[in-house]
């Protein structure tokens, strides 16, 4: 199962563990990247938490406030950016008013849709303006949600409040429109649409297990572990499926993790002071991670 990491506002515009050990033995999803005399720190978050994430472990939070900027996907605590993802979401995860998703979905899979809005008590046709793609995505937050992880608690949530706190310069890795493109379906054929929708209902028995699984490896920094939660799937694939599959993480992942590799080359060029929190799979995840690339391009790199 891929449980896509997706943007905390497009997340909330659309539906509208574990104790943590600060043992500084302990191996976080949290690098250290270094050139010849300058060095970035990448955390991976999860956007989605409870309050035993917390305190965060002194190594991460020195490393924080030793740093001379923080940087993340998007800067979700600017208003302005809150505004343009909500009118951009809209414009990309909803359908045209003419339009319907019980009309768009084969009917197994509208079937699959109505059985588990049943069995969670949400109104069949709730999701009838979404594209299959944003539906999915929402009923992913949603599933998170009724386990007990609340994006109040996110992990870039809160660098980003405490960033604010401190004055503490912020520094966007995308752009809104790159972004809610990536996640929201822009130029996605239906076809890639509804087979995220179909593999979506169809894993759904497994994102507890997955979920669960996600949250111990973060907080024991179990790269191994993190790529088994992500790659939870209740069927094996046909060849068809593994080709929409390999698209959709080109679009969600790989694509943008090369983008973010190259930035952090930047930064170092630059002897930026710079603390990342990007979401974890882009740094843990199997096909062409960020802490990848980097150490592909010569960086020494450090799992702190």
């Amino acid at each position: 199962m891929k449980i896509v990491l997706f943007s905390l506002v497009f997340a909330l515009f659309l539906i509208g563990c574990f104790s943590f050990n600060s043992d500084s033995a302990q191996k976080h999803l949290f690098w250290k990247v270094s050139d010849s005399n300058s060095s970035v720190y990448l955390l991976g978050s999860v956007h989605f938490a409870d309050s035993s994430f917390y305190p965060l472990a002194s190594e991460i939070t020195d490393a924080f406030e030793h740093s001379d900027e923080l940087g993340v996907e998007l800067d979700m605590s600017d208003t302005s950016v809150v505004k343009e993802i909500m009118v951009l979401s809209a414009q990309r995860g909803l359908l045209p008013d003419s339009e319907s998703l019980d009309k768009i979905l084969p009917a197994d899979v509208q079937s699959s849709l109505d059985s588990l809005c049943m069995a969670w008590y949400i109104p069949l046709g709730t999701f009838n303006p979404y594209r299959p793609w944003a539906a999915a995505m929402t009923l992913s937050s949603v599933a998170i949600q009724r386990r007990g992880f609340h994006p109040e608690y996110g992990i870039d949530l809160y660098f980003l409040m405490a960033a604010r706190k401190m004055g503490k310069p912020i520094v966007s890795l995308e752009t809104v429109e790159e972004q809610v493109n990536a996640l929201s379906g822009e130029g996605i054929p239906d076809s890639l649409g509804i087979y995220y929708m179909r593999s979506t209902l169809r894993d759904m028995p497994l994102l507890d297990s997955s979920i669960t699984l996600m949250m111990r490896a973060w907080k024991t920094g179990d790269v191994a572990m993190f790529r088994d939660a992500m790659e939870l799937e209740s069927h094996p694939k046909d060849a068809q499926d593994s080709l929409l599959t390999e698209e959709l993480n080109e679009r969600v992942y790989t694509s943008r993790n090369r983008k973010m590799a190259k930035t952090v080359e930047g930064f170092l060029a630059s002897d930026r002071k710079v603390f990342i929190v990007v979401g974890a799979a882009h740094l843990a995840g199997k096909d062409e991670n960020v802490i990848e690339l980097l150490r592909d391009k010569g960086f020494t790199v450090e799992q702190k």
